[in-house]
């Protein structure tokens, strides 16, 4: 069987079309094959069918349509029922979208090896499986969410495989097809360089210059920004002369300029190929929950017409322990077709805690994205800046910052176009990346924080001990963290009954050293925000859980502290500032209130009123080894 997104959505069994009616069922079956097997939610699949004002049936009607689905498409194709929503698994079955992506990669590798031919048939391969407007048949809403990043991906396509006609020496059969697109895409810098290259090696160079002047003046009226550094440097090498000179169309050499991989040096930092840098962390196998912050940094990430100018910076806030880095990752992994020049990851602070120098991630990014490990490390800050956003100029990457801790460290590691998208995990808002979407993350509610112990222990092993999994559950308090961590033990351990460790995480004096596993440790991971407090706010923090687990007004640890309300409340602000404390309401007077989380009040217990070095007396957390 083969399924065709790429164009009207339809089936095809053999060589006859599988007859599906109507735009709800063509959108239903197009979401649950752009999902790749994941999970759909229900409220995902209601929003694509009938955007934010659904029918009071739409339960009903949504049940009915996966019910239909499955009777045309027979027992091999399997959509199965996942709470929060559906899956669909398909087999052997073809699927147009995912045979483009893999000839498009294979393309583009063979393009960055220099194989201009075969990155040429394959790229055009590619582009074949398309046969209009993708999900042409479906509604305006999952139209509007998916088919932009479609086309992008399709368009990049397009330039590496002009990018493999240049080399070639195909110069003059593209021009038209070039000048077509120029005209489609007006603000594409690189396919103008593109065009700029194939009008000049076709002997007119009045033209290229002409087109170089035109795209110019269309980038500061529309957007008021200079060209980039890619277009600029073709333009230069245009004025040069070197831009006419033919490529051999086999040499194993490197681009001479960049919209042409394949022959001499290009310019330094002008954006020519280096490979596609793929930095991720591996995605968590057994992730679970969280489809709302999901769905929100999809949509944030994204791109479609309403972004396309403006920069996409998201931040992921939380606790520490919270899940904010395995969320962010998951995310990247899933949206990583929107990004077909590359993903980076880099951690912001070292396995202690301490805060990485901007100049150091800079030169760790920039290693990814092409710089020679020998070559030399500038020392000035501002120059590695330089060739960052050269660098990342214009591209269509995915940069996730993982562990930001302030606004100095943060700035420098910022692209400056619009192209590149930065994901950002911290544990509170950052000025430096005003008008960012904020995702906060809370603990898990019961029923996700239960799917998540059962994914790490084994769903076998929660299920038969229901009374232990669900006091495990309430111990935790919904941080994954801990949860993952009692998961991992129990998975660890075929012999070892989960009623004896949920016993053990019941006494609240020995909580904390239960939730230890290796590298996880619930005390280690909330030590750093501890540490990063002011002096005064480290002090008072131990003293505060005195109030319980209730919420309280500044007032109240006024008292306690002895200190003025205003001074303690900036000691609180500053814990909540670290995630240490939640701001949670007001109470009857129009004061703000505050609140320990359970497994932060026993961290802040367990520590000192005041020590020299910052350190927690008595235990060290690195010689616990929880049982």
């Amino acid at each position: 069987m083969e399924f065709r997104v790429l164009g009207p959505v339809e089936v095809r069994h053999g060589r006859h079309r599988v007859p599906i009616s109507g735009t709800k069922l063509h959108t239903v079956l197009a979401a649950l094959l752009l999902a790749r097997g994941e999970v759909v939610s229900d409220d995902r699949l209601s929003r694509l069918l009938w955007g934010w004002t659904p029918p009071v049936t739409a339960s009903a009607q949504l049940y009915t349509y996966v019910s239909r689905l499955r009777k045309m498409l027979g027992d091999d194709i399997l959509i199965d029922r996942r709470p929060p929503g559906y899956a669909m698994a398909i087999g052997n079955s073809l699927v147009d979208l995912f045979a483009f992506e893999e000839l498009a990669r294979v393309g583009r590798e063979a393009l960055f090896a220099h194989d201009h031919e075969r990155a040429a048939d394959l790229l055009r391969d590619a582009l074949a499986r398309w046969s209009g407007p993708p999900l042409a048949n479906t509604t305006e809403h999952l139209a509007e969410a998916e088919a932009p990043s479609l086309l992008e991906a399709r368009t990049a396509t397009v330039e590496y495989r002009i990018a493999a006609d240049l080399a070639l020496g195909r110069h003059e059969q593209i021009t038209a097809e070039l000048t077509g697109l120029v005209a489609e895409f007006p603000l594409r810098e690189r396919i103008r360089t593109q065009l700029m290259t194939a009008l000049c090696r076709s002997g007119r160079q009045a033209d290229a210059i002409h087109v170089y002047h035109h795209g110019r003046a269309a980038l500061a009226e529309e957007l008021g920004v200079d060209p980039c550094e890619e277009l600029q440097a073709t333009y230069r090498a245009l004025l040069e002369g070197s831009l006419a000179r033919l490529p051999q169309a086999h040499a194993p050499a490197r681009a001479a300029h960049p919209a042409d991989p394949g022959a001499g040096d290009a310019p330094d930092g002008a954006g020519a190929p280096h490979g596609v840098p793929a930095t991720l962390p591996p995605d968590t196998v057994d992730f679970t929950g969280r489809e709302r912050e999901l769905d929100l940094l999809h949509r944030a990430l994204a791109p479609n017409a309403d972004t396309a100018d403006r920069p996409r910076r998201v931040l992921v806030t939380g606790m520490a322990g919270v899940g904010k880095t395995a969320l962010a990752v998951h995310a990247a992994h899933r949206c990583k077709r929107y990004f077909p020049d590359g993903q980076l990851y880099a951690d912001l602070r070292a396995p202690d805690g301490t805060v990485r120098p901007a100049g150091l991630v800079l030169l760790h990014l920039l290693r990814a994205l092409g710089l020679p490990q020998d070559a030399q490390a500038a020392d000035d800050t501002d120059e590695l800046v330089r060739l960052y956003r050269e660098r990342t100029g214009g591209q269509r990457l995915l940069i996730l910052l993982d562990n930001a801790a302030g606004a100095a460290q943060l700035g420098p590691l910022l692209p400056n176009t619009p192209e590149p998208a930065v994901l950002v995990t911290g544990r509170t808002a950052l000025p430096t990346i005003a008008g960012a979407h904020t995702v906060a993350l809370d603990p898990l509610e019961d029923g996700p924080a239960l799917q998540l112990l059962a994914a790490a222990a084994g769903p076998d092993r929660m299920a038969a001990a229901p009374g232990a999994a669900g006091v495990i559950v309430e111990h935790c308090a919904g941080l994954p963290l801990a949860l993952r961590i009692v998961g991992t033990r129990i998975a660890a351990r075929p012999h070892y009954a989960p009623d004896r460790l949920a016993r053990r995480l019941a006494d609240p004096d020995t909580r904390l050293r239960e939730l230890h596993s290796g590298d996880l440790d619930v005390h280690g991971a909330l030590l750093p925000s501890w540490r990063g407090l002011p002096p005064a706010a480290r002090r008072a923090f131990p003293a505060l859980a005195g109030l319980g687990l209730r919420p309280f007004p500044a007032v109240e640890a006024a008292r306690l502290l002895g200190l003025p309300e205003g001074d303690a409340e900036l000691l609180l602000e500053a814990m909540a500032d670290a995630a240490l404390l939640e701001v949670s309401g007001a109470d009857r007077y129009g004061r703000p209130c505050y609140l320990f989380h359970p497994l932060v009040r026993l961290f802040a217990l367990s520590l000192p009123g005041e020590r020299a070095r910052g350190e927690p007396a008595g235990r060290s957390p690195r010689s616990v080894t929880g049982g």
